[in-house]
């Protein structure tokens, strides 16, 4: 069969993946260190150790396979207690490290964004308060000078802070990671600080770079009722205005509004945003439960559809509804009305049956907010190579890379949703002999002219793919 159709990307959209400074780089001496040496924090007490062995010089490597498949960008992180071991003292070797990646990258025609903040702290930052001491914004933003300072003429792209709201609600509310604080108006103070770290990063990165593109990465999740009940939307709207709008409005208003909390106005930090970074993986039920008092009775679970679908995601882990990004795009565009890169989106899935179909409905929701002319101009794949994933250490259901990682030997193998990502990058899009390739079941959804598919797909017991009931 010959076809041509095509869901083309914008030119100069962005292709890349998205990795975090300690889930690759391991042995790293901040308060994610220091908690993994506490037995039951981890996945069966697994520590980080030299996780994808990047501080040994692997991410050379690395970058040579992103490069391979065509990715013309990529987003990683700096670790802050490598380059500020002690309050105001700078590592020089740490720096020039980091600086090197970025030319690595750079040499292999990538253009780096640059995340400041992915969940981790120095040890000695807000003597084991962290961000709940009023101190950090200030020294978050002499960390993020320096950084710039040194690193500027290889980066003009900053990510200020990933996912504030996920840090603030598993670190400060369900005390799940560091430092373990299970209190709201903790978590609100934190947020708070979050922000004016934020506005002083972002003032300061202007001051030295005026034409640098200074955003933030946003997680959002897709919400809707339990039920279908109209009450429960109320519970849907308390979950979005905290988990999804929360921590934007306040960066286009100047002040922080939080569900059942006081706002706080930090004028500062009003319009201290060139782009915004969109994190979407999965979407849920919510609904008010009376058995649920710790979360003002707002409960929120994975939908019944997933449920009855039989697809196996790990515990706890959301429905999977890749349609639902253009919602997201859609939603934050109407809000902030600025330029938007989805920053990260990934499925665990160690096996390689969901990914594929994930990541392809995935790019045609992307495609489709582009060309209802939202500007969306890039999107990074979570992630390249299985990492250490926090609390999940290295439990295989939650592998995310492209390339699977054997941590015992080091040795990374692609899995074919590498080779998928490929011909997207290189295609700048979606084709119909992309999809018929790698999800074959997919094409007439995505091309409904394309009849393509051989009888043998479609007949009983004939090669149709696992994937095929596996995404809703």
């Amino acid at each position: 069969m010959t076809v041509t159709a095509i869901h083309q990307l914008p030119r100069g959209f962005l292709w890349g993946c998205a990795t975090a400074a300690h889930q690759v780089e391991g042995g790293n001496a901040n308060d994610w260190w220091r908690w993994e040496k506490t037995i039951g924090h981890v996945f069966q007490n697994q520590q980080s150790g030299d996780a994808c062995e990047w501080w040994r010089g692997r991410y050379i490597e690395d970058f040579d396979r992103a490069a391979d498949m065509h990715n013309n960008a990529q987003r990683i992180s700096v670790e802050w207690s490598r380059i500020e071991p002690e309050p105001g003292r700078w590592d020089v070797y740490s720096l020039a490290r980091y600086k090197a990646m970025l030319k690595a990258l750079r040499d292999r025609g990538m253009e780096p964004m640059v995340t400041l903040h992915h969940f981790t702290n120095p040890l000695w930052l807000g003597n084991d308060d962290g961000w709940l001491d009023d101190r950090v914004p200030e020294q978050f933003g002499r960390f993020v000078r320096k950084v710039v300072e040194v690193m500027g003429d290889q980066c003009s792209f900053w990510c200020t802070i990933n996912e504030p709201l996920v840090y603030a609600t598993l670190h400060y509310i369900f005390g799940t990671r560091p430092p373990g604080v299970k209190n709201r108006s903790a978590a609100n103070r934190v947020l708070a600080n979050m922000v004016r770290a934020h506005a002083i990063a972002y003032h300061a990165i202007k001051e030295l770079q005026p034409h640098a593109h200074v955003g933030f990465a946003n997680h959002n999740v897709n919400l809707k009722p339990t039920g279908g009940l109209p009450f429960n939307q109320i519970a849907v709207k308390a979950v979005d205005s905290f988990l999804n709008t929360a921590f934007m409005l306040a960066l286009r208003d100047g002040v922080l509004r939080v569900p059942g909390a006081r706002s706080v106005s930090i004028p500062q930090a009003k319009g201290t945003l060139d782009w915004i970074g969109i994190q979407y993986y999965q979407e849920y039920e919510v609904g008010f439960d009376l058995r649920h008092p710790t979360s003002l009775f707002i409960h929120q679970q994975k939908p019944a559809e997933a449920v009855a679908s039989g697809v196996v995601t790990p515990p706890n882990w959301g429905g999977l509804n890749p349609s639902a990004m253009f919602r997201q795009i859609e939603k934050v565009y109407k809000l902030m009305k600025l330029p938007i890169y989805v920053t990260e989106s990934g499925v665990p899935d160690p096996t390689d049956t969901i990914r594929r179909g994930y990541l392809i409905e995935t790019v045609r929701s992307v495609w489709k907010a582009a060309n209802f002319n939202y500007p969306v101009k890039g999107f990074f794949h979570w992630t390249l190579i299985d990492n250490f994933e926090w609390s999940e250490g290295y439990d295989p259901r939650f592998n995310f890379g492209l390339y699977k990682v054997d941590f015992q030997t080091q040795e990374r193998t692609p899995r074919q949703s590498a080779d998928l990502y490929r011909e997207i990058c290189r295609a700048n899009g979606l084709s119909a002999e992309i999809v018929e390739k790698y999800a074959p079941h997919l094409l007439t959804k995505m091309f409904p002219g394309e009849q393509g598919l051989s009888e043998a797909k479609l007949k009983p017991g004939g090669n149709k793919p696992a994937l095929e009931t596996n995404i809703h």
